[in-house]
């Protein structure tokens, strides 16, 4: 996968009332009216918005008669899925070298006798 798009995708998913449009976007497409009702915001702020996330491959703008709906395009968020996915298992094993010393710190673990000798 390309840096610039997956730049692109975490760019685009920094913001909320984007993250909040995508969200929308997965019940089904929508109308830039339509996604702008929920905002307190112009349409041509919505636009922007919406603009940003067509230049990243998450949204698509289709075309039904004089309405210009926009859908989801998921293949963007999967990829930055694999991506985070790479740090799994680091995240795998803190979490358990985390829970080994834990446990060693717990009464009746591993170096439990070691503390309570004088």
């Amino acid at each position: 996968m390309a840096a610039d798009v997956l730049d692109a995708t975490f760019a685009a998913l920094a913001d909320p009332t984007r993250r909040a449009i995508l969200a929308r976007l997965m019940e089904g497409e929508a109308t830039v009216t339509e996604l702008a009702a929920p905002f307190a915001m112009s349409q041509p702020g919505i636009s922007k918005h919406l603009r940003v996330l067509e230049r990243a491959g998450l949204i698509s703008r289709g075309r039904d008669a004089q309405r210009r709906p926009r859908r989801l395009e998921a293949g963007p968020l999967r990829d930055a899925m694999d991506w985070l996915a790479n740090y799994r298992s680091y995240w795998e094993e803190s979490y358990q070298r985390l829970d080994d010393l834990l446990g060693e710190l717990e009464p009746g673990g591993a170096n439990a006798a070691e503390r309570e000798s004088p």
